[in-house]
């Protein structure tokens, strides 16, 4: 996909992550809702050190921005380990997790983000280093070629998916310990803000929490991305401090609307409406409407758009939904999905019957 780090976006890019740092909790008590994921994993790390022992391996599963990669420093921090962190795309070859691999020391973490996108020779060489620590290392070419094993000290893998239905099987099966992160809350968020308010020294008040948190889709990484913008809205153009009245002036500037979505998403959903009667359309016929490439609009536009009720996926392309077109200030035809004339009062209902007009696709 491409490398969208919009506003709204629950992608950041690397001068983000590094802005990210300062406010990150560090430790498990600190970490802000996924109250499920946070017990479970409090039960694992003590009794992983009650033993003495390095906890199973673990899998974090879930959109982005959710805290995959705090909860994988978080678990370190606990066990007074250290960490290592790569990512899936970065190993290309065996010899480059096997240079890691054997690198650590007993009781480490190794973090990898995306893992679903590791190589497949390198996937198959971290079955034997998660299961028994050792590693098996290919020395030469042709029918000379030998295999030396190495040993690897005892350490956790935990490993980050936004696609947990990528992984093999064979890889889902050797961590012991698996979990989902949910989207937040707006209550939980607000929390959250309070919280990156006082570490950057920006004086918040409670309503100006709620209306930044009611913005930012569930995903505290965005949640904290506003924080910031609103910060400098209100440094240069207001009081100083973030209030209901600045947070909503901040984010008019930064096309961000009260739903949360941001000009591509009204972009999306005015091309569904207006060129296309609501739809139903292709993927790829959408995103050439809006100027994007596809995969930009399927992974970073739809997600939120469809749990959000505003777009609908279905067999034939995707089909706008009657809050989307009052949303845009537009009158819902006889029949728009989710509305009385369609049969069904949810956005989970049936297409109406007519041709597909736009859908070039195969």
């Amino acid at each position: 996909m491409s490398d969208d780090t919009g506003l709204v976006s629950a992608y950041a890019s690397d001068a983000e992550r590094d802005a990210e740092v300062s406010v990150r909790p560090r430790r498990l008590a600190e970490f802000i809702a996924q109250h499920r994921v946070r017990d479970q994993l409090d039960l694992l790390l003590k009794g992983a050190m009650g033993r003495g022992t390095p906890p199973d391996h673990i899998l974090l599963s879930g959109p982005p921005g959710l805290g995959k990669t705090t909860l994988a420093n978080i678990v370190a921090a606990e066990l007074g380990a250290g960490i290592r962190v790569t990512s899936g795309p970065a190993i290309e070859r065996s010899g480059d997790l096997a240079a890691i691999l054997t690198s650590l020391a007993e009781g480490d973490v190794l973090f990898i983000d995306e893992i679903h996108r590791i190589a497949k020779p390198a996937e198959e060489l971290l079955y034997s280093a998660m299961e028994d620590f050792r590693v098996d290392v290919v020395v030469g070419k042709g029918p000379g070629a030998t295999a030396i094993p190495l040993d690897v000290e005892p350490f956790t893998l935990v490993g980050a998916t936004t696609r947990a239905g990528l992984l093999t099987g064979p890889m889902r099966d050797r961590f012991g310990f698996v979990a989902h992160l949910d989207f937040y809350e707006p209550a939980d968020l607000e929390v959250l803000l309070h919280r990156s308010a006082g570490i950057l020294s920006v004086p918040i008040t409670p309503d100006g929490a709620v209306e930044i948190a009611g913005r930012s889709r569930g995903t505290p990484r965005i949640a904290n991305r506003l924080l910031r913008r609103v910060r400098d809205y209100a440094e240069v153009r207001a009081a100083g401090v973030v209030d209901r009245e600045t947070a909503r002036a901040a984010l008019t500037v930064y096309d961000v609307d009260e739903l949360g979505l941001d000009r591509l998403d009204r972009a999306v959903l005015g091309a569904l409406i207006g060129s296309f009667g609501g739809g139903p359309v292709g993927l790829s016929t959408l995103a050439v409407a809006v100027g994007e490439q596809p995969d930009t609009v399927e992974e970073v536009c739809e997600p939120f758009l469809v749990r959000a009720g505003l777009l609908a996926r279905t067999p034939r392309g995707r089909v706008a939904t009657e809050a989307a077109w009052r949303h845009l200030g537009r009158v819902p035809p006889p029949g728009a999905l989710g509305g009385p004339g369609s049969g069904t009062g949810s956005t989970r209902g049936t297409v109406p019957d007519k041709p597909d007009l736009f859908n070039f696709e195969a």
